[in-house]
């Protein structure tokens, strides 16, 4: 992959030239499908090289000494490559993404996007424009992974449009969507999917303790506006400055969205959709509010994990802009056939060919790296190596932000962290009068800080092809030195306000504590 735009020599301050070094270093990687090939012959011979070697952590996940995997014999890679098919195809977010892409691609094919859009822009001031694309992204959270096809590439269509840095709008957006993961003003899948975790772990030491799922939803909702007020100051004070003086927009890609003057039959064909689709929220509000309905799991509740509705979400999202696009391409002309709407959905396939390419080495990758175990035994050594440390509480819990945001690079799911990690942080806190609910906060504060930087992170190579629509020499380097600036100033100053939040006393959710047992 061709490297991105050096700086130009006004860029002197320490700050960017250490950027600069950083995206340099980092383009001169491999392209990212091949960076996880490489990745992948790296966990082969490791899983190897440990195979032979005991180790006395203990797995917490089958309460026995840890074994990394020897994925080079002979049946574990017959077991590989009679599976790689279904390895490739099972992996989470390339159905997440290409599903979603066919709706979004025909509303933004049939005009949607740039329609709504432009009336947005007349009514949003620009110097607000940061603020609400990391807002969006946060809200995003409470439809599971929506964000990384929906919001990310808006932030950088909106920026265009406005004659705003693209790439800048794109940072913005996956710094509200993947840095500020666990921010948010409204109550999402992951609040049950880690208490399904933090519950056990903590009954370890006490079968009697209950964690609510709601346990940290004060401290993420208020935590929400941290995030917006530090992702405007670091995008329209960092990074939009220096990507205006080292990295210019291709202002003629092919790939980059026009944005056209609306017209009456624009205006018409937008309310038409827009219109429609108010109607099938309204439709999927009435299907979900009563008590039996079967969008709700066996307890009756919207937001579990479990539950049809939050299950749903992406092909919900497919449909929610596959039929506004579809009613605006009709009503504008755009669309006269069903051919129309097919070769619509065609296009959006083809801008994404390059990730799934990138999505086929990546899943052989995440499989390996996961079956080895290795992953695993640097999640345990780094909590061994914690424990052993006892610092006093405060130090801990900061401690294990920065542990979690380190396992963070190598484990990107954050349910495959949490179950390695709760049944040590959570039973080890307990025992120096530590609350479960607290814990699971400061490791919410680590796994979202460090999500943007880690190119092993699934969507990673997604947002690198977004921000190539833009600047066509994007890499690796590129995105990652973007990046580095938020993820620095969220593990610090979200640290520092959850210290804070503790010192006050605010509540951390519902039946929450901060202490051991409960008072």
């Amino acid at each position: 992959m061709e490297t991105a735009p050096t700086s130009t020599p006004d860029d002197g301050t320490f700050v960017n030239r250490m950027l600069n070094h950083i995206e340099k270093v980092g383009n001169k990687l491999p392209d990212p499908a091949m960076l996880f090939l490489i990745s992948l012959i790296v966990v082969w011979i490791l899983s190897a090289i440990f195979s032979g070697m005991s180790f006395d952590d203990i797995d917490p996940r089958s309460g026995q000494p840890i074994q990394i995997i020897n994925l080079l014999s002979g049946s574990a890679m017959a077991t590989f490559l009679s599976n790689m098919v279904t390895i490739f195809t099972s992996f989470a977010p390339l159905g997440i993404v290409l599903v979603a892409m066919l709706g979004i691609g025909v509303a933004d094919e049939a005009g949607y996007f740039n329609t709504s859009i432009k009336l947005m822009m007349a009514r949003t001031p620009k110097t607000l424009m940061t603020p609400m694309i990391v807002l969006v992204g946060l809200l995003s959270h409470s439809a599971v992974d929506a964000g990384y096809v929906l919001v990310i590439p808006l932030g950088g269509i909106i920026f265009y449009a406005v004659g705003r840095h693209p790439l800048a709008g794109i940072a913005a957006a996956f710094a509200g969507v993947s840095g500020g993961f666990s921010a948010n003003p409204l109550p999402g899948a992951l609040d049950p999917l880690l208490q399904g975790f933090t519950q056990p772990a903590a009954q370890l030491i006490d079968a009697s303790v209950l964690v609510n799922p709601l346990g940290n939803y004060f401290f993420t909702a208020i935590s929400s506006v941290l995030i917006i007020g530090l992702g405007w100051a670091i995008t329209d004070l960092i990074i939009e400055p220096r990507l205006n003086r080292s990295t210019p927009v291709d202002r003629d890609a092919e790939d980059a969205p026009e944005m056209s003057v609306i017209g009456p039959k624009e205006r018409k064909a937008f309310w038409a959709a827009t219109v429609t689709m108010l109607a099938g929220v309204v439709v999927m509000v009435l299907v979900v509010l009563p008590a039996d309905s079967p969008m709700r799991d066996a307890s009756g509740s919207l937001n579990s994990f479990s539950a049809p509705i939050m299950r749903s979400i992406v092909p919900l999202i497919f449909l929610l802009f596959l039929i506004p696009g579809v009613v605006f391409g009709y009503v504008v002309g755009k669309f006269r056939t069903s051919k129309d709407m097919v070769d619509a959905m065609t296009k959006a396939m083809e801008g994404m060919a390059y990730y799934i390419v990138m999505a086929f080495f990546c899943s052989l990758f995440v499989y390996a790296f996961g079956n080895s175990n290795i992953g695993a035994l640097l999640a345990l050594k780094g909590a061994s190596l914690l424990q052993a440390l006892a610092f006093p509480g405060g130090v801990t819990i900061v401690g294990i932000i920065f542990l979690t945001a380190f396992v963070n690079l190598f484990v990107g799911s954050a349910s495959a962290k949490w179950a390695l990690l709760a049944p040590i942080f959570v039973p080890m806190l307990m025992q120096v009068g530590i609350s479960p609910e607290l814990t699971q906060a400061a490791y919410r504060v680590g796994d979202s800080s460090s999500n943007i930087i880690t190119p092993l992170m699934p969507y990673f190579p997604l947002v690198v092809v977004y921000c190539q629509r833009y600047v066509k020499k994007t890499g690796i380097g590129t995105l990652t030195s973007i990046m580095l600036p938020y993820t620095a100033v969220f593990i610090v100053a979200w640290s520092l306000f959850l210290l804070l939040y503790w010192a006050i006393g605010l509540p951390l959710g519902l039946g929450a504590s901060y202490v051991y047992p409960a008072m």
